[in-house]
């Protein structure tokens, strides 16, 4: 390709709409333009990123045994109702009726219409397990749309749906998918890590692992043990209990005028005495349901665990305060568990137990108790791990401190086990002729979104780095001058070689400065640039410069494509 034919409109500034480097550089790279909120057009170089992440998905698929199709759109509401997820996905689901007055949505996800179609064509164990994937455009509604590719409402994945006999045989299809998944992104040069993670609303009783890749701008928030392979979403991450020494005090509980003193801060700086000292009693509300939650003043909720931990609620919040004061009589700040309503199901961490003394709200205005004790003075209905973990806690696994990094989520990969099955009645008949529901798994990658990553994981002051696997293209040939006859055919020589040889390269031969064509071969990113100059040409060579560490040699140009190939072959 000549660049001079190239849709490749480059930009010098940085345009106000971006926030995150990847939608600065991916603007400025002209690799995307925004067509709406959310909603981008893919020019020729981002369009070539896309299809080569694609194609190494499409690789790795196929060699698990997964069979292409291509799914709906747009789907019918039926299947959705079937599993009750229709309204679960509330506002961010796409939804319209066509001229008959029927419902369909735009697809956030595909299991339903999968499942729909699996019931439909699938009878005997004899035709499982199925491992059927498509790559298919995703919609969803969302509330604020930003960071270009990383947060779209129109945005591009790969989703596996693996249909087995049993509980044995999905965790067959899971570990290929956790396998392929490690081999794709490794193909596609980054550095991330599977953490354990929560499923989210695609639901299932199994497990189910994210796939990071580390960037200091991630999204997330995740936890890994440097000495053994425990990783997690802090979300998901167990938490040890830990016990808190005793305090000096001995005496009964005492109510204590605290004026004012509405955080944690405020009244552990009052009564001078340590966070660890303190309960956090918040009153929160799930669907219709109220209920008391305690966990340890220094530690904050985790409210992924705890909806987790009472079935899933729709909508899981605080309490508003006048609901506060119609049941507790106090302002939020001054709750505690002592003399609560008996109706009230108090739910507690773990290490709440753990606390021989405490101090909580006396749920009166500017009143604190002291010297309360978790087993005398107030009961506990449930327990569960409430908290989020905190860097430096002991590792679940082998207890050596934890450390934390950001992740941005390219993949994730689920344990459904029958929940869709059942709720659509997808089975076949056994052996014995006995009807089993199918287990399933679901196995998904943010195509789209892997781009924006690879890009907040590999760039410098000049622009994108990218990975010879993906970038658009292998390699640039930049002429200083065009005018000078040697130069050009030089040029145009290495072109035609590169070009026979199966490297992908472009030929930068637009009539600008040598300065301007050097900046935009960087702001793209391509892995090889070839520089030919007239002085070095003199003496039968070029200069070989590569992006991702900057080291320039002079090489002879004879033999410099069988150079470059060998360099695009190692992915160097």
């Amino acid at each position: 390709m000549r660049v001079s034919q190239l849709l490749n409109p480059t930009l010098r500034e940085v345009p106000a709409e971006a926030e995150i480097i990847s939608h600065k550089l991916m603007l400025r790279a002209g690799l995307i333009r925004k067509a709406a909120a959310g909603i981008y057009t893919y020019l020729p170089l981002g369009l070539r990123v896309l299809k080569k992440i694609e194609r190494i998905v499409r690789e790795e698929m196929d060699a698990k045994g997964g069979q292409e199709i291509l799914l709906p759109i747009m789907q019918p509401s039926e299947p959705w109702l079937e599993t009750g997820r229709w309204n679960v996905y509330g506002e961010e689901m796409f939804r319209l009726k066509d001229r008959h007055d029927r419902e369909f949505c735009l697809g956030p996800t595909h299991e339903e219409i999968v499942t729909d179609l699996v019931r439909g064509e699938v009878r005997s164990y004899k035709q499982l397990p199925l491992l059927l994937y498509q790559i298919q455009n995703k919609y969803r509604d969302e509330r604020r749309p930003r960071f270009g590719l990383m947060r779209g409402r129109e945005f591009i994945m790969k989703d596996l749906y693996s249909f087995d006999r049993d509980e044995a045989g999905l965790e067959v299809s899971y570990q290929k998918m956790y396998d392929a998944y490690c081999r794709i992104f490794s193909r596609c040069g980054l550095t991330f890590r599977p953490v354990e993670a929560d499923a989210g609303a695609i639901g299932g009783t199994g497990g189910t692992h994210e796939f990071m890749v580390l960037a200091e701008s991630g999204e997330a928030a995740v936890v890994y043990c440097p000495a053994c392979d425990y990783a997690a979403n802090v979300e998901k991450a167990e938490c040890k209990p830990e016990p808190v020494p005793d305090s000096p005090a001995v005496t009964p509980r005492t109510m204590v005028s605290t004026p004012g003193a509405k955080t944690i801060e405020q009244v552990s700086t009052f009564l001078k005495i340590p966070k660890t000292q303190l309960i956090k009693s918040l009153l929160c509300q799930g669907d219709d349901k109220v209920f008391l939650v305690l966990l340890r003043g220094d530690r904050e909720l985790n409210e992924v665990k705890l909806n987790n931990a009472l079935g899933g609620f729709i909508s899981l919040q605080l309490a508003s305060p006048e609901t506060v004061y119609r049941i507790l009589g106090c302002e939020p700040g001054f709750v505690g568990p002592v003399g609560i309503p008996k109706n009230l199901m108090v739910i507690a961490d773990l290490e709440v137990k753990l606390m021989p003394k405490l101090v909580c709200g006396a749920n009166q205005a500017d009143q604190h108790y002291i010297n309360v004790s978790p087993e005398q003075d107030f009961r506990i209905d449930r327990e569960f791990d409430l908290r989020m973990i905190e860097s430096g806690e002991k590792c679940p696994g082998c207890s050596v401190p934890l450390q934390e990094a950001r992740g941005i989520e390219v993949g994730q990969v689920f344990k459904l086990g029958d929940k869709y099955s059942k709720a659509l009645q997808a089975t076949y008949y056994d052996e014995s002729g006995k009807e089993q529901f199918c287990v399933m798994g679901c196995y998904g990658i943010g195509i789209s979104r892997t781009i924006a990553a690879a890009i907040e994981q590999n760039y410098d002051q000049d622009g994108i780095i990218w990975s010879m696997a993906i970038a658009p293209y292998h390699c640039i040939i930049v002429p200083v001058n065009l005018k000078d006859a040697p130069v050009k055919e030089a040029a145009e020589q290495l072109y035609a070689q590169l070009r026979e040889a199966g490297v992908e390269v472009v030929l930068d031969d637009r009539d600008e400065r040598p300065g301007v064509k050097f900046k935009d071969a960087d702001l793209v990113g391509y892995p090889l640039r070839v520089i030919i100059g007239s002085k070095s040409l003199a003496n039968e060579q070029v200069e070989l410069r590569q992006r991702r560490t900057g080291e320039t040699e002079l090489v002879d140009l004879k033999g410099l494509a069988e150079i470059i190939k060998n360099k695009v072959d190692l992915g160097l």
